[in-house]
């Protein structure tokens, strides 16, 4: 009987130990400064911070704990941060994503009642310059007059040209564009016009304009298409313009930049002075970057359609470095792809992604590829026209290429390096025939 007891005490005696055993063991939970500060510096903050696009900023522990079960729930479901490339297919210098470790980090954070941790585990402090994701721009060209947004109902493209006053030739490393009002600049491109250029002469300087307020028929027309080079493509989501080293953006001396603006309403009038900073090259690069689309004018969308296919290719005129790649739809945008098409018909995709009106990306290339003249590139766009598509504004509507988020676009941007020497003329030569041609 005394033995009997003497065992279970023993064996009580072993389980409370292993039992401690675990308990030392056990992990304790992530804690803000250590874990969650470094992920938001490094993915989140470029938006989320006080002054920039983002509704509510993620610097500070009082900021963000609030927020600790919204932010877990965006990130595990990969809302945020806004990436949509599909990981299978190429490797992207500003691929913003979060790892699983990370998202597991941020969602284990949360469900622990988002602990602060100790101050002293936080990382140095993200150095932003004042207003930029770029360092301090050295010139900044802003619209010199604002523009006036309705509450509501379309806005018709608006274009305001700037002269820079350059007195000799400019290389333009780093752009970034800044709207006065975010909330109302569906996105926006900004051309540069040399001073030889005859586009869009008899326009007004320094003043708000649309094609319908010119008076020569000519010039409507061409306030909707140009050959000249643009200097950035913005929306919403879309990073800073940053080349890498010996390669820029040329702007001539005496050169104007032409704002072209696409508003939409919200229900809240509202003015828009958009800016532009510019950081230029120190010394004259060997690489200007010129940037060339693949676009499909004749998409003609049918009624109800939930996965409708438009396409074109183009094939490179002379060799050219691939930077970047930027698509653009609307609001019936599904997916997009750009493809290498072999000459044994074989297809390489460089980039496929599931499309978000709301969140037009740029994908800078990790690695820039080396393109053979006659390299024959695609582009590929869906889309959903129909009821199921949440952002549809009719689904009974046949649609057509269009100006307004209620039409649709099909736009295959893509940013080359070629050499310093070349313009888009000498890099691309127009056939009679250019439907599925790179264009200028």
């Amino acid at each position: 009987m005394g033995s009997r007891a003497v065992g279970l005490l023993a064996v009580g005696s072993l389980t409370f130990c292993l039992c401690g055993a675990a308990f030392q063991k056990k992990e304790l939970p992530p804690t803000f400064y250590k874990d969650v500060l470094p992920i938001l510096q490094n993915h989140c903050q470029s938006c989320h911070r006080i002054g920039e696009v983002a509704p509510m900023p993620l610097e500070t522990y009082t900021q963000t704990k609030p927020l600790a079960g919204a932010i877990a729930h965006a990130v595990e479901m990969k809302m945020m941060p806004p990436w949509f490339a599909d990981p299978g297919y190429g490797r992207f210098a500003n691929d913003s994503s979060l790892t699983g470790q990370q998202i597991a980090s941020i969602v284990a954070w949360a469900n622990a009642g988002a602990p602060e941790g100790d101050p002293q585990d936080a990382p140095e402090p993200r150095q932003w310059a004042q207003g930029w994701n770029i360092p301090q721009p050295d010139l900044v060209v802003k619209m010199p007059k604002a523009v006036k947004i309705p509450a509501q109902g379309e806005v018709e493209y608006t274009y305001e040209i700037v002269p820079t006053h350059f007195s000799e030739d400019r290389w333009v490393q780093m752009s970034e564009l800044r709207p006065g009002s975010p909330a109302h600049v569906h996105h926006a491109v900004v051309y540069i016009r040399p001073p030889d250029s005859p586009w869009l002469r008899h326009a007004p300087m320094g003043e708000p304009f649309t094609a319908s307020t010119l008076t020569e028929p000519g010039e409507r027309r061409q306030a909707h298409e140009t050959t000249s080079d643009l200097l950035l493509v913005y929306a919403p989501g879309s990073s800073p313009d940053e080349w890498p080293a010996g390669m820029a953006k040329f702007v001539p001396a005496r050169s104007d930049l032409v704002f072209q603006m696409h508003y939409t309403t919200n229900g809240t009038a509202e003015e828009d002075e958009t800016s532009i900073g510019l950081v230029f090259a120190k010394v004259p690069p060997k690489r200007r970057v010129i940037t060339l689309q693949l676009n499909n004018h004749a998409l003609i969308i049918p009624p109800g359609a939930d996965d409708f296919r438009v396409d074109v290719q183009g094939t490179l005129p002379k060799d050219a470095t691939l930077l970047s790649l930027f698509p653009h739809m609307h609001l019936r945008g599904k997916r997009f792809e750009y493809d290498i098409v072999h000459d044994d018909g074989s297809v390489e995709v460089l980039l496929r992604l599931n499309y978000h009106f709301h969140w037009q990306l740029s994908y800078k290339l990790a690695e820039p590829r080396l393109l053979k003249a006659g390299t024959r590139l695609r582009a590929i766009a869906w889309y959903d026209n129909s009821r199921n598509n949440p952002h549809n504004p009719d689904p009974e509507k046949t649609v057509t290429w269009g100006d307004q988020t209620s039409d649709e676009m099909m736009v295959g941007f893509f940013d080359v390096a070629v050499t310093a020497g070349l313009d888009k003329w000498k890099f691309f030569e127009r056939n009679a025939k250019t439907d599925g041609k790179p264009s200028p």
